[in-house]
Formats: structure tokens, sequence, C-alpha cells
């Protein structure tokens, strides 16, 4: 049995070099000496029916016997202390010896027996395997039906939408992978969200994805599921981790499409009034819609530039943040920024000129003066997105291969 504290895991991580066509089962265990010595059996029967070489990993935080008679039962138990089912794949990732990783519950709700599909997948080049509930079996009752016809479908279509994705089941635990797609997908959540994380990951990353129908089982008598034994809110919780993921992974989604629309709705709104009120139609266009017009184009350019920065943060996509660092230089944003608020004061300046000349009173409306702030915000905020972008480079967006 090897005992890891939370800080050697990095210490070891080039120490293990994956095995070609070996496969790793790992999966943590919180207290399931009830199933899990009959799961580490299925997991040695599904190899051999599969008929690859590999090697069953509990990932242990338990205060019962399951360490013991998963360690009885011929598996390979790491020790950890209680940290959550994501905070264990993350532990446990540098110690893994498969080229292949196959992942799942060690509660006899999946079936580890029938794992050839996901290595079969894997052997002909996928690098993200899916199993999926709803294109298997769910035995009844096996699921909650909130969680079958409503939590599941409606987060997987989410997800979907947002990621441009193609999956039918996110939240199947039982799921396979290449420990290199692994490793890049450089797993962070802790706890219940990490299933989300990695299914973004994989469509971010666009690795080689597909799903197979898996068997999803009624608890065993006696055992009560990890949910349960949280009381009646963990499932919500859980849901809201995922959501939270899905919402911290889509700056394009949220951020990028969103702001440009905004801002190009703003800047047009903005310079069609630059001249006075004008009418299209019935519809009459005047100072407050060149206000709202502004707003739209500084909350619109934020949003942008915030997406921008989000996207070579993640560093996803190489080329992306690549090309973005070579043309948003410090000079070439620094000379936008001051050609911008160089205009915008020149605009405000006639501005200030009518103002003093009339004893200090306005004695009309200036379009030219809200499009001079409009300039000057812009400018400001082209100067700090182009620091902020740099900042980033500079502390080494190291390229996903």
């Amino acid at each position: 049995m090897t005992y890891l504290d939370r800080e050697e895991a990095p210490h070891v991580a080039e120490a293990v070099e994956p095995v070609p066509g070996y496969v790793s089962i790992v999966t943590p265990c919180l207290n399931e000496e009830l199933t899990v010595g009959e799961f580490v059996d299925w997991c040695h029967e599904g190899l051999e029916r599969a008929g690859v070489e590999g090697e069953v990993v509990i990932v242990d935080s338990s205060t019962d016997r399951s360490a013991e008679i998963a360690e009885a039962h011929g598996a390979r138990v790491l020790r950890f202390p209680k940290r959550g089912l994501g905070r264990a794949y993350i532990d446990a990732q540098p110690l893994l010896r498969g080229e292949w990783i196959i992942m799942g519950d060690c509660d006899l709700t999946y079936d580890f027996r029938e794992i050839k599909p996901f290595v079969d997948q894997l052997a002909q080049g996928e690098e993200f395997v899916m199993g999926s509930r709803f294109r298997g079996y769910i035995e009844p009752g096996a699921m909650p039906r909130l969680h079958q016809f409503f939590g599941t479908p409606l987060t997987t279509w989410i997800l979907n939408r947002m990621y441009r994705a193609g999956f039918s089941d996110i939240h199947c635990g039982m799921r396979a992978m290449t420990a290199d797609a692994l490793r890049r997908i450089d797993l962070q959540s802790q706890s219940w969200e990490y299933a989300s994380e990695m299914v973004i990951k994989a469509a971010k990353l666009r690795l080689r994805t597909t799903e197979v129908p898996v068997r999803f089982y009624t608890d065993r008598e006696g055992r009560e599921s990890h949910h349960k034994r949280e009381g009646w809110w963990s499932p919500w919780a859980a849901g809201w981790r995922n959501l939270s993921v899905m919402l911290l992974y889509a700056p394009d989604f949220f951020l990028v499409l969103p702001g440009l629309a905004m801002l190009v709705v703003g800047l047009l709104l903005s310079g069609a009034l630059v001249g006075g009120p004008i009418r299209i139609g019935g519809l009459g266009l005047d100072l407050h819609s060149m206000l709202l017009g502004l707003a739209l184009s500084l909350l619109g350019y934020g949003a942008l530039q915030l997406g921008v920065l989000a996207r070579v943060h993640y560093n996803f996509d190489a080329r992306f943040s690549e090309r973005m660092l070579a043309t948003v230089t410090i000079g070439r944003g620094a000379l936008v920024a001051a050609a911008l608020m160089l205009s915008g004061l020149v605009l405000d300046s006639i501005l200030l000129a009518d103002w003093i000349s009339n004893g200090f009173r306005l004695t009309s409306l200036s379009y030219f003066g809200v499009l001079g702030l409009l300039l000057i915000v812009l400018g400001f905020q082209t100067f700090t997105f182009t620091i902020l972008l740099q900042m980033l480079g500079r502390r080494g967006a190291s390229p996903r291969p």
C-alpha cells in the first residue's frame, strides 16, 4: 500500500512513464468495504476479457477496511487524506502506469467487467472515451427520476450548446482516456465538478472523442450513496458546482460573442448620431440614444477584452494566444490608445471652449462631446488591456501540445 501526502505526488510525476498498451483502472474510494472487493474482481475480469494487461488502482481515503479488502483482492492502493473526487484523480495521475486510463466508481454501479469497448476505442486512436448510460442501460431505480429526466439531460444540453459538443451523458462516471490526454486536461476541480471539467476540456482541446454505451446498476443492498450520506442538498450542490465549471471555461460564450455584438451595435449607434438627432422611419434617435450607444460600446469592449484575456490565460488554443501576444504589443497598444484618447480630447476641448466662452454654461447639446468621452474611455481600456495581455504572456502561458 502506498501512502502519499498532498505535496508528494508532484515529486514523482516524472518517475512513472506510461507503459504502451497497459491499462490503469483508477477509482476513488471512501468507505466502500461492502463493494470494493467485488469491484476489484470485476476489473480483473474486465482486463482479461479485453485481452490487455493492467492494474487496478484504488485511491483510498477511507476510515473502514476498504483499503485492506481492495489490496487483498489484488488492487494497488494509494492512500491519501480525504479531499474529494477530483482531488483523488489529481493526486493519483502522476503515479499511474498505464498508457490508457479508465475511471469510474467502485460501488458496483458501473460494470467494469465490460471495459473492452473503452479499450477498443483507445486502441483505434481515440483520446477521450465517454460512457453513456442513456445509450446503454439504466436499471430501474438506479438513478433518481429528477436526475434521469431533468438534471442530467438539462446540464448535458447546456454544456453541448456552450461548447459545441455532442455528448449524451456528461455526468457518467465511467470514462477512459490516454495518459497524454489526462495530462493535457490538467484537472483542477477538487470535487464532483471534475466530471464536467474533463468533458469541457476534452472539447476545448479538440481531443478525438467518442462515446460507448454502459450499464448502470442500483446500489447493492445495505449501501448508501455518497449523496445520501451527505444530505438532501448534496445533489443540488454537485449540480451547481458542475454548472459553475461550465461558466468558468466559457469566455467565448459569455464574453467574446456578447461583447462583440454590444460593441458593434454601440459604435454604429454612436457614430450615426455624431451629427445630431436622426429619424429612421417612425423611430427618432437623439442624445439619449447616443448615450445608450456609448454604454453598449464600453460594456461590449470590456467584455470582449476580458474574453480574450481568459482565452489567453487558459491557452487551449496556443496559436490564438501566440497571435494575440505577437499582434497586440505594448508599443502598438500604446499608439492606438494615444490616438483614441487624443482624438477624444480634441473633440471635448471644443466643448470645453464653448462652455468657457458662454460664461461656463452649455448653450446646446453636444453630440461631439459624447463621442469624445467615448474615445477617451476606449483609449484607456485599450492601454490597460494591452498591459494585462502582455503580463499574461510574460508570466508564461505554456502552450498545450
